[in-house]
């Protein structure tokens, strides 16, 4: 972790668009991590027998539409489950180790926690649309899962980073160039 440290350090002295590009390398490092999460945990939880049972069971809620043909209430929670622990892992490498983040967790996970509840929430919407789209053009069930989880993970990536650099801030620094 030293050599980590040794370059950040180095991307601040060289300057804030440096330290940006060095923190958007880390974030995509950290970014394939929590994908990799979120299918292994789609995928496991496909298998298991409980949840693999649901698939027959309709799930049709506010803007949530996951009909039998899209995996019904299966998809629901698997994919939700994949997403919400996926964002968790994220917050918290991204605070440490990409951001510094040294501001109030509480504070900051709320504020990432109402921002990751809107974006599963679109994506919620999202992934059975595509999952169904996917389907009508000859996909399988999982493949076509898997790839509207993965549009939603770029959906995410994209959003993700402007609004983490915005609220995991490293206030110690700030508070020492302010004086």
């Amino acid at each position: 972790m030293a050599k980590l440290k040794d370059i950040d350090q180095k991307a601040e002295e060289k300057g804030s668009l440096l330290v940006t590009a060095w923190q958007f390398a880390k974030f995509i490092v950290v970014s394939l991590l929590a994908m990799i999460v979120q299918f292994t945990t789609l995928n496991i939880l496909y298998l298991i027998p409980a949840v693999k049972a649901l698939e027959t069971q309709e799930f049709r809620w506010f803007v949530f539409n996951y009909d039998v043909a899209a995996g019904g209430l299966k998809a629901f929670l698997a994919i939700n489950i994949a997403n919400v622990l996926a964002q968790v892992v994220a917050f918290f490498v991204n605070r440490k180790k990409t951001f510094g983040g040294t501001n109030s967790v509480p504070i900051t996970l709320t504020v990432y926690l109402a921002f990751t509840a809107a974006l599963v929430c679109f994506s919620a919407w999202l992934a059975p649309t595509l999952t169904e789209f996917m389907m009508s053009r000859g996909t399988g069930a999982q493949g076509a899962g898997n790839i509207a989880a993965m549009a939603c993970s770029v959906i995410q990536f994209i959003a993700y980073f402007p609004f983490n650099k915005l609220i995991m801030r490293d206030t110690a620094k700030k508070s020492i160039q302010g004086k």
